[in-house]
């Protein structure tokens, strides 16, 4: 994703990744682990399982899954990055709040291999954890306007500003994605008017006539329209 977006910029280190998603997690973590050595893989040797473990020991695997996908984003290694962020969704308990930032972080990476509709389903998953997730609404609206979805996009950025007016990446975009969701419109309106123009000339022209001998006059008083026969 270009440099618009919030997590498209070659120089976000892990810790970016984080930052805000750390804050607002079930615990107190301010500590991201520096982006340097060599991370473990996930789900190979170095891989955590949750096989016969309680629910707190699950969560604590699921973050030291998170915290070497956090070191792969910080490297660029966006596969190895998902791998990670997979594991931690998958060992997490169920009902941890936690689960959202999996999913956002994974979205990241996603959208730096362009995979938008992955993004999509990923921070969509998020929403449904932590429906205010103003970091889920802006990645998913990026990648919405990446597929050409610009009323959607539109929404979710709507839905940020308005939960966080200093959200920069949803403010700055309103404009922008009112101008295209509006052309989109325009353009949908009027191929949809050429298609029914085209079926009611097929219906006249067996009677020999067109829609062009129709004219159609607004009445300024009422607004409604009143239609006229011209040969």
């Amino acid at each position: 994703m270009d440099g618009s977006t919030e997590t498209a910029s070659s120089s976000e280190t892990a810790s970016s990744l984080v930052g805000d998603d750390l804050r607002s997690a079930a615990r107190d973590d301010s500590s991201v682990p520096a982006a340097e050595g060599d991370p473990e893989q996930c789900g190979s040797g170095g891989g955590t399982s949750s096989e016969g473990v309680d629910p707190q020991q699950q969560l604590e695997l699921a973050r030291t899954a998170k915290e070497q996908g956090n070191l792969h984003f910080g490297k660029g290694e966006w596969d190895d990055a998902i791998e990670c962020y997979s594991e931690a969704i998958e060992v997490a308990p169920a009902d941890s709040p936690e689960r959202a930032v999996f999913f956002a972080n994974r979205a990241a990476c996603y959208s730096k291999i362009h995979e938008y509709e992955a993004v999509i389903e990923d921070c969509t998953s998020a929403l449904a954890i932590k429906p205010e997730y103003v970091k889920a609404l802006v990645r998913r609206a990026q990648a919405r306007e990446e597929l050409d979805q610009p009323t959607e996009a539109l929404e979710d950025m709507r839905t940020a500003g308005k939960l966080d007016p200093d959200a920069k990446a949803a403010t700055s975009a309103i404009p922008r994605l009112e101008a295209a969701s509006n052309a989109k419109l325009e353009k949908q309106k009027d191929e949809m008017l050429g298609k029914l123009k085209d079926l009611g000339n097929s219906v006249l022209g067996r009677f020999g006539m067109s829609l062009d001998n129709f004219k159609a006059e607004k009445d300024p008083s009422t607004g409604s329209y009143n239609i006229s026969f011209q040969q």
